[in-house]
């Protein structure tokens, strides 16, 4: 029996993969930036909820959900812990959110993100997808924060610029 070597060509790296993501928060942090302070926190359209809430739930997935996965803690997702009144306060704790996802998106081993995880004891899927999801959902948000800056007038951040 002969056997062959044969070399898996990798489409991404874990870096480039985290590079890929830290540009979408760049350019989410430039639309929170975007909004006027009262606005951030009281406009809506269609019932949907303001941007500061969209924001919240974006800092309350990524950081956590990274530490949850490389702890293997699958504690439920919480909203609660972070209250912020200005756009400040979300953009502080956007950036030290973003030190967070460096420091534990770090620590995931290539065989990980191939791992089943039952992240936040509800979404059971392999690391990578959770991953990609992360970045999905915070697209999906950012797109409703560019149609509240529309219906106030305000030009958003063009999409392709994210550094």
């Amino acid at each position: 029996m002969t056997t062959t070597a044969t070399a898996t060509k990798q489409f991404m790296t874990s870096d480039q993969l985290l590079e890929h993501w830290q540009g979408h928060r760049n350019l989410t942090r430039r639309v929170i930036e975007a909004f006027p302070e009262k606005e951030l926190f009281e406009f809506s359209v269609g019932g949907m909820r303001p941007f500061a809430k969209l924001a919240l739930e974006l800092i309350s997935i990524g950081g956590p959900a990274l530490k949850g996965i490389v702890n293997k803690n699958m504690e439920a997702y919480n909203e609660e812990g972070f209250n912020p009144k200005t756009k400040e306060d979300i953009l502080t704790k956007w950036d030290e959110e973003t030190e967070v996802i460096n420091h534990y998106f770090s620590q995931i081993t290539e065989e990980r993100f191939q791992e089943t995880f039952n992240l936040f004891g509800q979404y059971e899927f392999p690391v990578y997808q959770n991953i990609l999801y992360f970045v999905d959902n915070e697209i999906h948000h950012r797109g409703q924060g560019y149609t509240y800056l529309r219906a106030l007038g305000i030009e958003p951040p063009f999409f392709w610029e994210r550094f």
